[in-house]
């Protein structure tokens, strides 16, 4: 065998061990969060640290819903709500890795899917942007994004800045409707009903 058949048969190999480890992160994490999914709303006892929490487990789950947007509305309703947002931004795009993972790991897998296909042909046109916009509003269609961008390689740390710019400016949108919108209902129910502690 001469050394550019060994070394192909290497990267082969070390390719096969990155996509079983990065499936085995996904599966760890999903098994995580399938356990604790019951507990998340009492992760906002503990404030800040416990928006991160709730809201690194909601983005986590590629299939489960977690709610993690209600957790930073009312979050954003007692505590200062520009802090849970960025907060919030920070623990959700670090959840959305698993769904990047899950791509990395199942590339070949999926790429017959015509919305994968869509997806891919979006991350290879302008990936950044792709993920910058779906991850600043709520959709169901980011973890397919996540999942195109771990498949073709897009690099992971682009991935998860534009996914942090994105998660920032949609839970600090929701953090300050929380915010206001105890205000504006205390004035439709009367004035015996106070504001909530800064």
């Amino acid at each position: 065998m001469s050394n550019g058949e060994v070394t192909k048969i290497n990267s082969k190999r070390m390719t096969r061990l990155q996509r079983v480890g990065a499936l085995l992160i996904v599966i760890v994490i999903s098994t995580v969060i399938l356990l604790l999914r019951d507990h998340v709303a009492e992760y906002e006892s503990y404030g800040y640290l416990g928006v991160f929490f709730a809201t690194l487990l909601g983005s986590a789950t590629v299939v489960l819903p977690v709610p993690g947007l209600a957790i930073v509305y009312v979050a954003g309703s007692v505590w200062n709500p520009v802090l849970v947002g960025l907060v919030a931004g920070v623990g959700d795009a670090m959840g959305e890795v698993t769904g990047y993972l899950t791509g990395y790991a199942g590339q070949g897998l999926i790429e017959n899917a015509r919305l994968h296909r869509r997806f891919e042909n979006w991350m290879r046109r302008n990936g950044f942007l792709t993920i910058l916009v779906l991850s600043a509003v709520p959709n169901p269609f980011f973890d397919l994004a996540g999942i195109a961008a771990g498949a073709i390689r897009f690099p992971g740390r682009w991935f998860f800045v534009a996914a942090l710019i994105g998660k920032s400016i949609k839970d600090v949108s929701f953090a300050l409707a929380g915010y206001y919108s105890i205000s504006f209902f205390t004035q439709f129910l009367g004035p015996g009903l106070t504001a909530l502690p800064q």
